[in-house]
Parts: C-alpha cells; sequence; structure tokens
C-alpha cells in the first residue's frame, strides 16, 4: 500500500513539475495579472514564468495594455513579455547563453568598456533636467522644475558643472562646481564613466548572473543582474535636510549588454547596505547609453537618466525623480547654448528600429 501510494505521489509531482514547464496559455497569464493587485508578490512570479516557461499565444495590443494597468505599468514586467513575444516567434535568436558564455559576454565586455574609459576624450554635453516628487508608492510626480546645466568632462574623471537655466531663466554669471547641488533638491553625478568603471573593474570583485535576453534599440542584448559589496563599491550618497548627512553604499542591478559588440546599453543599479538610521531608505538609477559622435568620433554614452530617491521627512515618505536627457555632445571648450526646446518636458525614450553594429 505504501508503494503504491508512493508511486502515484511520485506520478503527481512528476505531473506537476511537466506542467510548469509548458509555456504559459493566455488565460493562464491572465489570471495571474489580475492577481497582482491583491497580492503584489505575484509580479515577480509573472516575470520569473514568462522567463522561465515563455507564453503560447500571439502577445496582442489589448494584452499589452492590460499589463500596464493590472501589473502598474512596471518596466520590468513589460519587457519580460515582449521578450517572451520575440522568444516564441523566433526561439534561436532568444536563446539565453550558458554559463561559459555568459563569462565570455562579461569578460569581452569587461575589456571592451575598460578599453573605452580610458579612450574617453574631453568633451562637454548639454543636461536637460526635469525633477519632480510624489509620496512614496504612488508614482504620481509632480514637476518641481527644469534645469539646463552644462557639463564638462575630461579624460582625468573630472565632471564640472554649470547651472545655465532654472525654469527657463537664464543664470547670470554661472560657475563651474562638482555638482548642480546649488540649486537644492536632488543631483546627481558619474553618468558617464564612474559607473561603469565601478562595475567592470577587478577590484569591485562584482558578482554577476545571467538572466534574461532583451531586445534595446533594435539591439540583441544580454541581460545581467550584479552585486557589489559596500566596502568595495564605496558609492556615496548625500541628504541635504537641516544639516548634511553622507554615507556609503554598495549596490546592485541590471546590466545589458549587447549581443554582438559586447557593449553596455543600459544600467539599472540601486543602492545597498543603506544604514537604518539614514534619512534616505532608496536611491535608484538607470542609464540608456547610445552611440553619439564627438569630433571625429563614435562614443558610447548616456543618453537618459532616471535617478530616484525615496527618503522620510517629518514622519512621511517622499520619492524624488531627476529625469535627465543628454544633449549635443561635443568637444571640449566648445560653448553650451541653450535652444528654444531645452526647458520642454522630456520624454522618456521608446525602442528604436534596428540598428547597424558598431
Amino acid at each position: 500500500m505504501k508503494i503504491f501510494l508512493s508511486a502515484i505521489l511520485s506520478l503527481f509531482l512528476f505531473q506537476a513539475i511537466f506542467a510548469q514547464e509548458k509555456p504559459l496559455s493566455q488565460g493562464e497569464y491572465v489570471k495571474m495579472l489580475y492577481a497582482v493587485q491583491k497580492n503584489s508578490g505575484v509580479k515577480q512570479e509573472i516575470i520569473e514564468a514568462l522567463r522561465k516557461r515563455g507564453i503560447a499565444f500571439e502577445l496582442t495590443d489589448g494584452l499589452r495594455g492590460l499589463t500596464r494597468t493590472k501589473g502598474g505599468n512596471d518596466e520590468e514586467l513589460k519587457r519580460a513579455l515582449e521578450e517572451a513575444e520575440r522568444r516564441r516567434q523566433n526561439p534561436t535568436t532568444a536563446t539565453l547563453p550558458n554559463q561559459k558564455e555568459a563569462r565570455e559576454i562579461i569578460e569581452k565586455a569587461r575589456q571592451n568598456t575598460l578599453t573605452a574609459v580610458e579612450e574617453m576624450p574631453d568633451f562637454v554635453v548639454k543636461q536637460q533636467i526635469q525633477r519632480s516628487a510624489a509620496y512614496a508608492g504612488t508614482n504620481n510626480f509632480r514637476n518641481l522644475d527644469r534645469l539646463v546645466v552644462a557639463v564638462s568632462y575630461r579624460s582625468t574623471g573630472e565632471e564640472d558643472y554649470k547651472v545655465l537655466s532654472i525654469n527657463g531663466v537664464l543664470q547670470e554669471a554661472p560657475k563651474s562646481k562638482n555638482d548642480y547641488s546649488e540649486t537644492g533638491g536632488t543631483s546627481s553625478t558619474g553618468e558617464f564613466v564612474n559607473v561603469l568603471a565601478t562595475i567592470f573593474k577587478r577590484a569591485s570583485d562584482t558578482e554577476f548572473e545571467v538572466v534574461d535576453t532583451d531586445s534595446l534599440n533594435g539591439r540583441r542584448s544580454v541581460v545581467f543582474s550584479y552585486s557589489i559589496d559596500k566596502d568595495k563599491a564605496k558609492q556615496q550618497i548625500t541628504s541635504f535636510g537641516y544639516y548634511e548627512q553622507s554615507t556609503i553604499t554598495g549596490v546592485k542591478g541590471k546590466i545589458w549588454i549587447d549581443r554582438d559588440n559586447f557593449r553596455v546599453l543600459r544600467i539599472e543599479s540601486e543602492a545597498t547596505e543603506i544604514p537604518e538610521s539614514f534619512p534616505i531608505r532608496s536611491a535608484k538609477r538607470i542609464i540608456n547609453y547610445d552611440w553619439v559622435k564627438i569630433t571625429d568620433g563614435d562614443y558610447l554614452l548616456p543618453t537618459l537618466s532616471d535617478v530616484r530617491l525615496t527618503m522620510r521627512e517629518g514622519g512621511k515618505v517622499f520619492e524624488t525623480r531627476n529625469l535627465i536627457r543628454f544633449k549635443d555632445y561635443q568637444k571640449f571648450g566648445t560653448d553650451v547654448i541653450i535652444l528654444d526646446d531645452d526647458t520642454a518636458p522630456i520624454e522618456e525614450e521608446k525602442p528604436a528600429q534596428e540598428k547597424p553594429n558598431r
């Protein structure tokens, strides 16, 4: 009797595992979407199922709209769904690399990135910065101000910031500083080289794990998660309130690597090991990269950055957002000119058509 029961249980277990490996049906996917509103943890389960099992249905605009609505417009969920559709249509191009291939991708990306850091020229670029705030978790951001900042970058890694305009008002005799914190509110630096160098330099002992494949700006990419301990990352976060406070944190996130030329297309980062007493509870940043021309050379540099801080203040929790557009890269020493559209609202980047490899 015991042997018979064990055989039945084993059969049921095998069937359950086999069923889980089948691609998600449309009905199953929609049911999971509706469950997100009752349990936010289901969202991550959907993402994992999309990555591991894929989908057995055609992705329509109606399903995309339902995903945005029921999934809280979650970027990771939308990306996982789109990649599942690409994998359904063409399983070969969306194959996840094995461990050996993943290590080779990381090593090639490390070599290419650190070489590019060494060869980065001096340049100037215009930053259009749109700053907003909301109660944490609502995603209902209210515009605070818009800045136009000229940034000078030197190959030594130095960055100089000069605030040219605040809410359309030109600033008289702006001075170069290490950041734009003089304007109050949230500011960020290091998007050009520091973030990439920290992730790939060997002294960081960064841990990588292959997560998914994706298509970004029309380029096939492999997505890796990464993490760096606080004593190696040494990421500094500063809080400005009644008095200035700073802390050092670790960092984790995801990185998108072009599958053809092994260059970084996107970085998502989040501070880790933040002290419990520190007023900033969360610090996240997304940087999108693309090819830009400076004099006669092409360089992979930031085009858009999204910086978000969550902080406690007076018993309430707020979230700030800096949406930063990098515009008009030019050779060092060129004057940065403000144009009529520099103070217009910043639109987030949308996927582009297929681009030639560099």
